[in-house]
């Protein structure tokens, strides 16, 4: 295996990003220094015209085992997995490797086998998005060292990536919790010293995209950059197209809040979201599910107020990707980072029914323990966790 190239993918909405990654002696991952992006829109079989199938027939094909592709999707689909598979294939010929190992995470419901995707909201359905990539990689003469076992979640290789890596912060911590905030959101979790997937846990905590405040507008909406753009965007009264043009992102509406009101209103709304969010994790690992929001899908089933770790105080929350980035570039400008303290703060201390212990562990010198908010290190979570899969789904030992 000395010869192979392990490679880690994150698949997005408009492109594939790959790295090399690097084992250890210790069993510790680091990615490497080359990183490969292919947008999906450089590839001819690209449709600037898609529009996905309704998300409902879409779950009703998949539940009865029978997905019936339309034209579109299958040119479209190609786009995307030749993205992937070209990935690869320039990874491998910049370093010199003659077989590759891969993970991949994408997002959308994956396919029995977890090797395709056949469900897909914003996006083309690829029952065999494994097996083509496979093929173009092979043909284009570089080894695949193993089949792509599955494909995984960027949640849950956010939280692989900081449990492996040898910069990760859910290293030698037994409770952890893990929020990642960029095109979308991702949350990932470590209890009692072992990584717990949300999907494992489904009927006793939602994930952060399932949640919505009382203004009907859904959590990623507060930790994704789109959703804090969009914010700006209403307040301001200028269209997100206009921002885009102008590269008027977060980290740019960030630096406007002393002059602007609209930059204000952003800042202050997403650090009092944000701390109720993370004021509902914090509540439901130790007192379980207090409903402090509501379900975007209301069909979704009520959450249990009981589970296995009923009593857990967190040792770390970690605020990753672009959200972790804000935050950490907010602190001492009172603009994000000490607002978002001040909230969560006040949430424990004004809560009737959380106790002492919760408190004395939450609270220190009359304001949230610092010690416990880190953010990431780690550039790219989602890729490194997909290569330390597939390298870990192979070696056992």
């Amino acid at each position: 295996m000395s010869e192979t190239l392990l490679v880690g993918i994150d698949g997005g909405a408009t492109k594939v990003s790959g790295w090399t990654t690097e084992v250890n002696k210790d069993k510790t991952f680091l990615l490497g220094d080359i990183n490969v992006i292919k947008e999906y829109r450089e590839y001819e079989e690209f449709m600037p015209s898609f529009k996905p199938v309704n998300i409902q027939l879409q779950l009703g094909e998949m539940n009865e085992g029978e997905i019936d592709l339309t034209v579109e999707e299958k040119l479209h689909g190609k786009s995307y997995m030749y993205a992937a598979a070209d990935v690869i294939v320039e990874l491998a010929k910049r370093v010199g490797a003659e077989r590759v190992l891969v993970g991949i995470g994408m997002p959308g419901l994956k396919s029995k086998d977890k090797r395709g995707i056949v469900a897909l909201a914003n996006g083309p359905r690829m029952p065999e998005y494994c097996k083509v990539i496979e093929e173009r990689v092979e043909a284009a003469g570089i080894t695949m060292e193993k089949p792509i076992h599955h494909l995984g979640s960027d949640a849950d290789y956010c939280g692989i990536g900081e449990e492996y890596s040898k910069n990760g912060l859910f290293r030698d911590v037994g409770n952890a919790y893990y929020l990642g905030g960029g095109t979308g959101v991702a949350d990932a979790m470590k209890l009692s010293g072992e990584l717990l997937p949300f999907d494992k846990a489904k009927s006793w905590i939602a994930k952060s995209w399932e949640m919505k405040n009382s203004e009907g507008k859904s959590m990623e909406r507060y930790a994704s950059s789109k959703g804090i753009q969009a914010i700006y965007g209403e307040f301001a009264d200028i269209p997100v197209t206009e921002l885009n043009k102008k590269k008027v992102y977060p980290p740019q509406i960030m630096e406007l809040y002393g002059e602007d009101s609209a930059a204000r209103r952003t800042f202050n709304d997403v650090s009092y979201n944000i701390a109720k969010l993370l004021f509902e994790r914090i509540v439901t690992f130790y007192n379980g599910w207090h409903h402090f929001f509501e379900f975007v899908n209301s069909n979704r089933a009520d959450l249990s107020e009981k589970h296995p770790y009923r009593g857990t105080l967190l040792d770390s929350i970690v605020i990753g990707q672009r959200l972790g980035d804000l935050l950490e570039a907010s602190k001492g400008k009172d603009v994000f980072y000490e607002p978002f303290l001040e909230f969560i703060t006040k949430f424990i201390n004004e809560s009737p029914y959380l106790d002492a212990k919760f408190k004395k562990h939450y609270i220190s010198d009359g304001v949230f323990n610092e010690s416990i908010i880190q953010t990431s290190r780690l550039r790219e979570a989602p890729a490194i966790g997909a290569g330390v899969d597939a390298y870990l789904t192979y070696h056992k030992d």
